[in-house]
């Protein structure tokens, strides 16, 4: 079974108990490919409604993105409520960012109904890394204040930005309470067990080979057979290796992360003295918090090619002193990597094919809205379809080319979009 790769998020898990293999022949009302955020919730969500649900994991729970990404609980989607509002009109734009500021909610509920020990805190800090950033947060939350009465964000003005994070470096920021930051692999591992508890069968170190969508859905493994009245496509970055036709919606994309020795208190509250989660405002954007025992976990950086950098710590490090000089030279215990699911528009790719559902592409999103998608799986299985079609009326197109040709386009409009950045 391959194991987590190392971390600070695997060498701070919590212990959940290895689920054997597939060997075999089953059924279930419900097949998930998938032991991530989006699969484990979909299964929890299916189970407590009734249905019986089968899970399988090529690897181990939480293995992929889900376990090695950068715990940041960012509210909303990618795309800005203004954006959306000129792409779709206000009552519709009213309806996505209504559906999307859920899904924070349903992550606190879940973690407070199944007691899930993940370091949970409140508070993201976008921080604006120009005067016109600024500018468009402000537009963007009074947007929300009109349109949907919200409660929770505050314009930060340049001069009170030390009140939040003590970087030099930033023109103000919109503080949201409603957004937070966890240890997203204890996340996930909670998951799966209040999975466990509802009666889902979960087989790891059980790959998916082929997948029929029609009735049942059935999922060949190495060893067996899943047989389904429903299926649940849950592999996000991964997706191309079970269905080559959703893997062109998305470019799997790698980001790295370090985590800095225990800062001392008195350091680590200066440092972020909001507590909160922060991300900036570029494109091709730099990420950090506190972990629960007071480090630095910092991504950033750009890496367009699918090979990892030699070493992490080099590759990142200067964006982090870049952020925080004042952490020059400062001892990283971690360094590690992982692969996002990207669409064109980085909007999440939402559909169905037959009785087959499928929710990926979250394109640095995906901590808060996985959750809210599997469960709105799970209710377009009840029949109660709407806020599922919703999501899936979002526009899509696929990656230009075949495989030899998507990821060198990637990379010139990646390129473009970091030079922006710096212009």
């Amino acid at each position: 079974m391959t194991p987590h790769a190392p971390s600070y998020y695997a060498a701070t898990a919590h212990s959940l108990a290895e689920q054997p293999p597939l060997a075999g022949d089953v059924s279930a009302d419900v097949v998930v490919i998938g032991g991530g955020f989006t699969g484990l919730s979909a299964a929890l969500h299916a189970a407590e409604a009734g249905f019986s649900v089968v899970l399988v994991e090529a690897n181990r729970i939480g293995w992929g993105a889900s376990g090695r990404n950068g715990g940041q609980m960012i509210p909303g989607m990618r795309w800005s409520a203004l954006e959306l509002e000129e792409q779709f009109g206000t009552d519709q734009a009213r309806q996505l960012v209504s559906l999307a500021n859920e899904a924070g909610a349903r992550v606190r509920e879940r973690i407070a109904r199944h007691s899930i020990r993940c370091a949970l805190r409140q508070g993201h800090f976008h921080a604006a890394c120009r005067p016109a950033h600024l500018y468009d947060m402000r537009r963007e939350l009074d947007w929300l204040e009109r349109n949907l009465s919200y409660d929770g964000g505050r314009i930060i003005q340049a001069a009170d930005v030390g009140e939040y994070v003590a970087s030099p470096i930033y023109h103000g920021g919109l503080y949201d309470r409603n957004g937070g930051h966890l240890h997203p692999l204890n996340y996930a591992l909670g998951l799966a067990q209040a999975a466990l508890d509802a009666g889902v069968r979960i087989f790891e170190a059980t790959p998916a080979q082929d997948l029929d969508h029609g009735g049942p859905v059935r999922v060949t493994t190495p060893r067996g057979q899943v047989t389904g009245r429903f299926g649940v496509l849950a592999c996000d970055a991964f997706m191309g290796s079970i269905d080559k036709r959703l893997g062109r919606m998305t470019m799997p994309v790698a980001n790295y992360n370090v985590a800095t020795a225990p800062l001392l208190s008195d350091q680590a509250a200066a440092l972020i003295p909001s507590g909160a989660a922060v991300s900036d405002s570029k494109f091709v954007l730099n990420y950090y918090r506190l972990s629960s025992d007071n480090r630095l976990i910092f991504g950033g950086g750009e890496k367009y090619t699918p090979t990892p950098p030699r070493d992490i710590q080099a590759f990142v490090r200067p964006y982090l002193e870049q952020v925080f000089p004042q952490l020059k030279n400062v001892s990283i215990d971690y360094t590690w990597g992982g692969l996002v699911g990207v669409t064109l528009n980085r909007l999440p790719d939402f559909g169905r094919r037959g009785d087959c559902f499928y929710a990926h592409g979250w394109s640095g999103h995906g901590v808060l809205l996985t959750t809210l998608a599997g469960e709105l799986i799970a209710d377009a299985m009840r029949g109660h379809a709407e806020r599922f079609d919703l999501l899936a009326s979002l526009p899509k197109r696929p990656f230009p080319g075949g495989p030899l040709l998507r990821h060198p386009l990637y990379v010139l409009g990646m390129l473009w979009f970091a030079l922006k950045d710096r212009l």
